[in-house]
């Protein structure tokens, strides 16, 4: 059993002081997800090498049946050899839970798996593959498709204060003005040098670790990997999407942000205590209120579109205040687990 104080512990160092004891280790949260985390596994079985690679489950207190539904499966399976089961006793978050499974074993690589993914074909070897070719290269993600076979926005540059503006006013024209980054990159069939990456499914290399330490688990969820893949830009270490390599994601996971995001619904005060630490922590208390205001000028741009008629509302519920959750204590660790974590 693991305890919070102890989980949180754990995100300041990383346990691989000795010789690694896997060449991969895949590192998967559960959170009320059996199901799925038992298809992840299904998609791992022929795609791994037992003998130098391990799988470490992550149950985030679940509260339910997921632990044990999962143990009968992998007894049933005869994967007890390559598959442990961690169960947390506090439902920590997604980079908590993580630094958990990182923390269990030494391995030369480690994959962050989404609970909610099915790897496909050869997928992780060439993740494998393109690590090995780029030692400069701290990180390597895949192409993310889902269930309907698009691809899923994955790969993206940095997130800058002025594009809280744009993504406000969602005009063009103050794009172009203030020469705003496109956000998001989409890769051709080529690997790719990116920013940051969807840690949905990420590899990641342990001499990175080492190097750069674990995830911040102040982050209860979101905002974990961009902030991560700063950390490493900012140590030398590059980010690299492979689209050669396939990952399905179901995102049907532990949190219903995407869905809420589509209807406008407003979204769980930890998103926006995880927006209020990324910025806090990359440009400063004073830099999250620059941030929040720019927004704030932003949607006062696009309101007075919408009440003239040729702007769609865009802004999900309350966004107009809960931007200013944790404003004055961004850097606070979060309550584990939040009220509203269900």
């Amino acid at each position: 059993m693991i305890g919070p104080e102890e989980a949180t512990a754990s995100a300041s160092a990383v346990n691989s002081q000795a010789a690694p004891q896997f060449r991969l280790a895949v590192v998967i949260v559960n959170y009320r997800t059996p199901d799925f985390t038992i298809d992840c596994l299904q998609s791992l079985a022929d795609k791994l090498d037992t003998a130098r690679d391990v799988v470490v489950i992550v149950d985030n207190e679940s509260g339910d049946d997921s632990p044990q539904r999962i143990a009968e499966h992998v007894a049933r399976s005869g994967w007890a050899g390559w598959v442990r089961l961690i169960h947390s006793d506090t439902n920590v978050g997604f980079a908590a839970g993580n630094n958990i499974g990182l923390n269990a074993v030494t391995a030369e690589l480690y994959l962050l798996l989404n609970s909610d993914t099915v790897v496909k074909n050869d997928a992780i070897d060439t993740l494998i593959d393109a690590m090995a070719q780029r030692p400069d290269v701290g990180i390597v993600s895949p192409k993310l498709v889902i269930p309907d076979g698009s691809t899923q926005n994955s790969c993206y540059r940095f997130t800058l204060p002025v594009n809280e503006l744009c993504g406000a006013a969602r005009t063009r024209f103050l794009e172009r003005l203030l020469h705003a980054p496109t956000l998001v990159i989409r890769p051709d069939d080529q690997p790719v040098e990116v920013e940051w990456t969807s840690f949905a499914c990420a590899l990641l290399r342990g001499r990175m670790l080492d190097d750069v330490g674990l995830l911040d688990g102040g982050y209860f969820m979101y905002f974990d990997d961009i902030d991560y893949c700063r950390m490493a830009h900012r140590k030398g270490w590059l980010v690299l999407n492979v689209p050669a390599a396939t990952v399905l994601h179901r995102r049907g996971g532990s949190g219903d942000t995407v869905k809420n995001l589509a209807k406008r619904k407003r979204l769980p005060r930890y998103y926006w205590a995880s927006r209020a630490r990324y910025f806090a922590k990359n440009y400063g208390t004073v830099g999250l209120w620059w941030t929040n205001s720019l927004w704030t000028v932003g949607r006062l741009i696009s309101l007075a579109g919408e009440l003239v008629g040729v702007k769609q509302p865009h802004t999900v519920e309350l966004e107009w205040r809960d931007i200013w959750t944790n404003a004055l204590h961004p850097l606070r660790m979060p309550r584990t687990p939040p009220k509203d974590a269900s």
